[in-house]
């Protein structure tokens, strides 16, 4: 049944090296990859209508961009509204994320809050909106096992844990380390005005 949804929807993979998502346009700046259309993910705008996209997968690509911002932006824009944006992207204590040399930027739980209405510290960063749908952190095997990842997720189940979360970023993060940030956020676009 999943892959009949897919079909129906127009899935755009973001940086998709050689395991594009299936039944996906993929685009990625490698031509060695399996990419539909070779762009260099730094260069906007992206060769894509807007509003062409239902949902749009980006898995450990983010970290590799020169301006997040900017990658954010053009993700949104090609986006329809209401459609989903899913990154998967390392969590800043990764103890892998040095290992590979093209790493730019650094995400926790709440790198993205800028683009969050109702989390906005700085509302003159950006007019991009985004609703989390989910944004969940997976941490290293040791700690899994344990039962620290459930706990550092309360707030997937229960929204009134969002403390859980913010206590682990906050002062653990270094000692129970995190592995793999998951976001997904519905595009939200306003008429001017609104």
């Amino acid at each position: 049944m999943a892959q009949t949804e897919n079909l129906q929807k127009k899935i755009l993979d973001v940086g998709c090296g050689s395991n594009k998502y299936p039944g996906a346009i993929g685009i990625d700046f490698n031509p060695r990859t399996a990419a539909d259309v070779i762009h260099d993910l730094g260069v906007v705008p992206y060769p894509f209508d807007d509003d062409g996209f239902d949902e749009i997968v980006c898995r450990h690509v983010i970290e590799h961009v020169p301006d997040v911002m900017a990658f954010v932006s053009e993700l949104h824009r090609i986006t329809k509204p209401g459609g989903r944006i899913k990154i998967v992207t390392p969590h800043y204590t990764n103890p892998d994320w040095p290992t590979d040399p093209t790493h730019r930027n650094h995400f926790n739980s709440y790198s993205f809050n800028c683009f969050m209405q109702d989390r906005r510290l700085f509302p003159f960063y950006t007019d991009v909106e985004l609703k989390p749908i989910r944004i969940y952190v997976s941490l290293a095997n040791l700690w899994r096992a344990l039962g620290l990842e459930f706990i550092t997720n309360l707030d997937q189940r229960w929204p009134a844990f969002r403390f859980t979360r913010k206590f682990w970023e906050f002062y653990l993060s270094y000692i129970f380390r995190g592995k793999e940030l998951q976001f997904e956020f519905e595009v939200v676009k306003r008429n001017p005005g609104e």
